[in-house]
């Protein structure tokens, strides 16, 4: 019984919460890694099941852990943050006055309808340190409360706050070079 309703379930819901998998670590690789751990602890505590819920939000619950815990195992396994992109060869601050007002008439929420807009926005993301991305992603795309997203990587609320500023700053001035300076 067991394994038929894993097996059923891995045929249901493998392709939602890689869905989900992919948007958060923007990885394929390391998505379909997670998935695949989120079936195995499945298999591992199916007793666990009660049925209160549909199985798909025990196994985005159980996705949920692991992807706190994939960025955990990262955070601490990436120790090396490049500053270079704030400052110069000469090992003075780079001039950030080059970022204009975005005035984008109205087009605001249509924005991030914008196909190209959200890839271009991914590909700035990408560019973002291994460890602010995280931060990033944990913070704005998973909407975890900043305690939470502090205790699990164990960073102090005043580092969080500092890495999610230099990323807007970065992801700002990528968006500027890379969508609003064409539009």
């Amino acid at each position: 019984m067991k394994n038929e309703t894993l097996k059923s379930w891995i045929e249901q819901y493998s392709g939602p919460l890689l869905k989900k998998a992919l948007y958060l670590l923007s990885n394929k690789e390391d998505a379909q890694d997670v998935v695949q751990d989120v079936f195995i602890a499945a298999f591992s505590n199916y007793e666990s099941f009660e049925g209160k819920s549909q199985p798909l939000t025990w196994l985005m619950a159980i996705l949920n852990r692991k992807i706190a815990d994939f960025y955990r195992k990262k955070y601490k396994s990436e120790p090396n943050i490049r500053l270079d992109h704030f400052f110069d060869e000469t090992g003075s601050w780079r001039n950030n006055d080059v970022l204009q007002d975005w005035n984008v008439s109205g087009e605001e929420n249509e924005l991030l309808d914008n196909t190209d807009f959200n890839k271009t926005l991914e590909e700035c993301i990408e560019k973002l340190p291994a460890r602010w991305k995280i931060l990033l992603k944990m913070y704005y795309l998973e909407e975890k409360k900043a305690a939470e997203v502090s205790q699990e990587l164990d960073v102090s609320a005043t580092n969080l706050w500092k890495v999610l500023q230099r990323s807007r700053m970065q992801l700002r001035e990528c968006l500027e070079f890379n969508w609003f300076s064409r539009v």
